[in-house]
C-alpha cells in the first residue's frame, strides 16, 4: 500500500475541490492518504477582499491540516496543487517548495511518484504552464513524474489536459464539473498505483 501526500493551495475553493477528489481516488486504490493544505500567506485586508477567498479560509481552517515538509518525507507519492498566477503557482506554494530544501538535499523526495493539478480563471489562463513548472520542481527532486496523459477516456470530458486536472473557474468558487472531479480521482489512482510499484 502506498503513502500518498496531496498538498495544496486554493484560495476561494476550486483547487481544494480537486484536491479532495484526488485523496479520494488515491484512497479508492488502496493508498493511505494525507490530504494538507499549504499555509495562507496572504494579509487578512487581501482576504476580506473577496467574499469568496475569505468564506474559504474560514472553512478550511479547522478541516484540513497544514502542510510540513515531514508529509513528503512520510509519502510514497505527492501531487501538489496550486491555483495559477501569471503561469505559475501561487506564491503560497512556492513558499512551501522553498522549505523543502533539507529533504532534496538528502535525497529524501527522490524515487517517488509526483503529479500536479491547478485552476485558472480561464481554460487558457496558465493551467498548463503551472502544472508544467511543477513537473520542472519534480525533476530537480528527482521524482517520477506520473501525469495522465490520455490514458482513460474519461479525461477528454474533463478538457482532455494530459498533464494534470485543471479547472476554469470564470472567477467564481465551486466551479469544478462533475467530470473534473472523476479525472481528479483517476489522477489520484493513477499516482497511488504508479507509486505503489516504484514502493514493490
Amino acid at each position: 500500500m502506498a503513502k500518498i501526500a496531496v498538498i495544496y493551495y486554493s484560495s476561494t475553493g476550486n483547487v481544494h475541490q480537486l484536491a479532495a477528489a484526488l485523496a479520494e481516488g488515491a484512497q479508492e486504490a488502496g493508498a493511505e492518504v494525507r490530504l494538507r493544505r499549504v499555509p495562507e500567506l496572504a494579509p487578512e485586508e487581501a482576504i476580506d477582499s473577496n467574499p469568496l477567498w475569505r468564506a474559504h479560509v474560514d472553512a478550511t481552517a479547522d478541516e484540513v491540516q497544514e502542510a510540513t515538509p515531514a508529509d513528503l518525507e512520510w509519502a510514497d507519492g505527492y501531487a501538489l496543487g496550486s491555483p495559477t498566477r501569471f503561469g505559475t503557482p501561487a506564491a503560497q506554494m512556492k513558499q512551501f517548495i522553498d522549505t523543502l530544501g533539507g529533504l532534496w538535499f538528502t535525497g529524501k523526495l527522490a524515487d517517488k511518484g509526483a503529479t500536479a493539478f491547478t485552476s485558472a480563471q480561464n481554460v487558457h489562463g496558465g493551467n498548463e504552464t503551472t502544472i508544467l513548472t511543477f513537473f520542472n520542481i519534480f525533476s530537480h527532486f528527482g521524482a517520477v513524474i506520473v501525469p495522465p496523459g490520455y490514458t482513460d477516456p474519461l479525461l477528454f470530458e474533463a478538457g482532455g489536459n494530459p498533464y494534470g486536472v485543471s479547472n476554469a473557474s470564470g472567477g467564481k468558487s465551486a466551479t469544478v464539473t462533475d467530470a473534473e472531479l472523476a479525472a481528479a480521482r483517476y489522477q489520484g489512482r493513477r499516482l497511488a498505483e504508479v507509486s505503489a510499484k516504484l514502493v514493490a
